[in-house]
């Protein structure tokens, strides 16, 4: 049982390199580069290659989080090599690297939301994408996207778990430009990996001094060793580690990444939100939490970064047109509420919230997929009236809006009511600053508000009203496809279906300790914001409900234009500069390198005059050279 966390990465592993090596071939004929990338045979088998292996990880790691008492696959329980040090262990000079997994409490429930949300999408994936020519490398690249996630969540070693990480970018980058023939496509994956990349590079300085400090990688060690650690070493290792989860979960200021993630297929979208990378950022703070406790700034940072990051990305969320837009600015906000409640202290409250969150919001981007398979557009302009003909996706949606807007029973009312009441033990606790506690908690329940009002114009939009979708004709790949009168097919409504169960009812498997106070406040809040949105709805139907945003509607409706500020401030600076560097080069460093062969072309040119073969002057210059060595003999005598 102690290979369990090992099997459980391995497998999807196993089945990503299966997927890119098996899913071609053809037996009796060897795979060759002319014939069509996929076909009907090709696609089924690279299908039953990626959902067996992750739904056998999936056993795994559900049979991680039933068992109890169970803990570690490390080295300590590894026998010793020949010399001395345990199998599993490099050396590398002063701090050894331990190749170690860990199954604690944290990690089997994380294993368990990351295998069942990748087999969720790997199940829908195969009716959204079934005539994509390049489907057996998109389920490859899921199946490795989700050993990436799970080598992070079962990692006892901080460098281990870093690999983990990396692979997550590059997969991410793969996914998002699936259909790169768009150009838009292939530069939202350029920018999701860069900006991601630019906060791991402070998270692998964070590491670095954390495992120096602590005299060693193993996560258990560096828990164990930060009593004993200078605070200034904490916080610089807090705060660099803290770089790398606003890239990775789309925190401010490194967040403008993950709405135009969208490019990508929409399970990806689901996989991406719900359960790999943006996840992986939050449960970095949850693992490594004694750390953040003993770094007070470091929480302060945290929390106003939190605070602008909820409400900013739910008033974004109100005024886009695109619906997988809405969902992508909502997973920033919701990212934020769970950092929020790891600033208020609560690990427990923020990790419930992330589970949570991760049923809920897979559900919302699989339906949205549906509707968009159904009706050929993202835009919400063009949808309308589809309750009636996707009656599943009707309910089950709508269920994920429940959970979004914390409405009870919904799983979304219990997790999001213990992180405001986090937030408001925050104000009178120990933790915060005085104004960092009061910015958060007045943030938040500002922002369930809005969370009320998006979700609301987003399910009346989408459901409700005169259909608005109009036929079109078959689009070219990286696109939807065109409107059919038939809900999805069943690979893609199983995973809807199955979903809406932990959605609705996930919430009554934690601790019910439901602060009525709070929770009443909560409640009140969002359906303020929905009543608002419905007035304005229900006076005219046709009208988008975003206009009660007034002039504010635009700076949202482009997220306050972070992208512009970025581009002015970083992008148009950085491309002067190295269109002055190119300049520099070529006129001084290359003009050196020409105008030196310029000068030697011409000396040679003036040697050559000597040299013309004439041998009357070669003779002549013999003379003339003689008479004057003689004549300097005489002189000088």
């Amino acid at each position: 049982m102690t290979t369990f966390p090992l099997l459980a990465v391995l497998l999807p592993f196993a089945a990503a390199a299966a997927g890119l090596l098996l899913s071609r071939w053809r037996p009796g004929r060897p795979p060759t580069t002319t014939r069509p990338p996929t076909t009907t045979t090709g696609a089924d088998r690279a299908a039953w290659i990626a959902i067996l292996p992750t739904a056998a990880a999936a056993v795994l790691a559900a049979w991680l989080a039933w068992t109890p008492g169970f803990s570690y696959f490390t080295h300590t329980t590894t026998p010793a090599s020949p010399t001395g040090q345990p199998y599993g262990t490099i050396t590398t000079g002063g701090v050894p690297i331990s190749l170690t997994l860990q199954a604690d409490a944290l990690s089997a429930v994380l294993g368990v939301l990351v295998t069942l949300v990748a087999l969720a999408v790997q199940i829908y994936s195969v009716g959204y994408l079934r005539d994509d020519p390049r489907y057996p490398s998109y389920s490859a690249f899921i199946s490795l996207f989700t050993s990436a996630m799970l080598l992070v969540v079962y990692a006892g070693d901080l460098l281990v778990l870093y690999v983990g990480w990396e692979i997550m970018g590059l997969c991410s980058y793969l996914l998002i430009g699936h259909w790169w023939e768009d150009r838009g496509n292939s530069r939202a994956a350029i920018k999701a990996f860069l900006v991601t990349r630019l906060g791991d590079v402070g998270f692998l300085f964070g590491i670095f001094v954390l495992g120096m400090g602590a005299g060693s990688f193993r996560i258990a060690d560096v828990l164990a060793r930060v009593p004993e650690m200078s605070t200034a070493t904490v916080v610089t290792a807090t705060m660099l580690l803290l770089a790398g989860v606003a890239g990775k979960s789309a925190q401010v200021p490194l967040h403008t990444w993950l709405p135009d993630a969208m490019a990508g297929p929409t399970p990806i979208s689901a996989l991406i939100h719900a359960a790999t990378m943006v996840a992986a950022g939050i449960f970095i703070v949850a693992r490594l939490f004694p750390a953040f406790l003993a770094a007070r700034p470091t929480l302060d940072v945290l929390a106003v970064m939190a605070a602008l990051g909820m409400l900013g990305a739910a008033l974004a969320a109100l005024a886009q047109d695109d619906l997988k837009r809405v969902l992508a600015y909502s997973t920033v906000s919701q990212l934020a509420y769970m950092a929020g409640g790891l600033a208020a202290g609560s690990d427990t409250a923020a990790v419930f919230h992330l589970l949570t969150h991760g049923a809920f919001k897979a559900l919302l981007f699989l339906c949205a997929g549906v509707v968009i398979h159904h009706v050929g557009s993202n835009l919400m302009t063009q949808m309308g009236g589809l309750r009636r003909e996707l009656p599943v996706t009707f309910v089950t949606m709508t269920i994920g809006f429940a959970a979004l807007m914390g409405l009870p029973p919904a799983s979304g009312f219990f997790s999001k009511d213990g992180l405001l009441l986090a937030m408001d033990r925050a104000l009178a606790g120990p933790g915060l600053t005085d104004a960092a506690a009061l910015l958060l908690y007045g943030c938040a329940l500002a922002t369930v508000a809005v969370t009320g009002a998006y979700a609301t114009r987003a399910w009346l939009r989408t459901f409700f009203g005169e259909p608005r979708a109009v036929a079109l004709p078959e689009p070219p790949p990286g696109t939807a496809h065109v409107v059919d009168v038939r809900e999805a097919p069943r690979t893609m409504l199983v995973p809807v279906a199955v979903l809406a169960v932990p959605a609705l009812l996930l919430g009554f498997a934690g601790e019910l300790h439901v602060a009525f106070g709070v929770a009443a406040v909560s409640v009140v809040l969002a359906l303020l914001g929905a009543g608002v949105v419905y007035a304005f709805w229900r006076s005219d139907p046709l009208a988008d409900p975003a206009r009660l945003l007034g002039p504010l509607r635009a700076p949202c409706e482009r997220a306050f234009y972070a992208d512009t500020l970025y581009a002015a401030l970083f992008v148009r600076p950085i491309l002067a500069l190295a269109t002055a560097v190119v300049r520099t080069d070529d006129t001084v460093v290359d003009g050196a390198v020409r105008g030196s062969g310029r000068s030697a072309r011409g000396l040679s040119g003036l040697l050559r005059l000597a040299q013309n073969g004439n041998v009357q002057l070669y003779v002549s210059g013999l003379l003339a050279g003689v008479l004057l060595i003689a004549v300097g003999a005489v002189v000088f005598t």
